[in-house]
């Protein structure tokens, strides 16, 4: 948490603002609140050769696997963004791409942009991710927070519509 003002270097205090507790510069000629806003992030339900592709990120607990994700870039469109993640984690191409919704994650100060995205090519992960799994959309148990509840609308409407 920051203790000083990054604008003129006097320490914060705590006051409420818009009916919430804000971080406000100490100096009275100057106007710095800090409005802690959530930080959006683009995630995906990779669809890829009919099955589900999940990675685990090498800062995770080692069986934990989850969506490709990221941080929009500055005036960056979602949906590209989107796009740019999938092919720098994956190297794969997105074909289709079909917005899911938008989920608070208050843990970590983010608003989710869910993505399901049609993917086609071979899988090269960077840096970031150390392994894939493929799994049949019938097997994926969705998790209970972050990505989790955009996985739980995207499987309702695709077993919904599988024959």
């Amino acid at each position: 948490m920051m203790k000083f003002c990054p604008n003129c270097a006097n320490p914060l205090d705590r006051q409420t603002r818009d009916s919430h507790l804000r971080l406000v510069c100490t100096a009275s000629d100057c106007d710095f609140i800090h409005w802690n806003n959530p930080t959006p992030v683009v995630a995906a339900v990779i669809e890829y050769q009919e099955q589900v592709l999940l990675v685990h990120h090498v800062g995770w607990p080692p069986k934990m696997l989850g969506l490709v994700s990221g941080f929009l870039e500055a005036r960056e469109h979602p949906d590209d963004a989107m796009r740019r993640e999938i092919l720098e984690e994956t190297s794969l191409r997105t074909h289709r791409l079909e917005l899911l919704g938008h989920y608070p994650f208050p843990e970590q100060n983010q608003i989710i942009i869910a993505y399901a995205a049609g993917c086609t090519g071979e899988v090269s992960l960077n840096d970031e991710l150390d392994r894939y799994k493929l799994i049949d959309p019938k097997r994926v148990i969705p998790w209970p927070m972050g990505t989790g509840p955009a996985v739980k609308d995207w499987l309702e409407a695709r077993l919904n519509n599988m024959p």
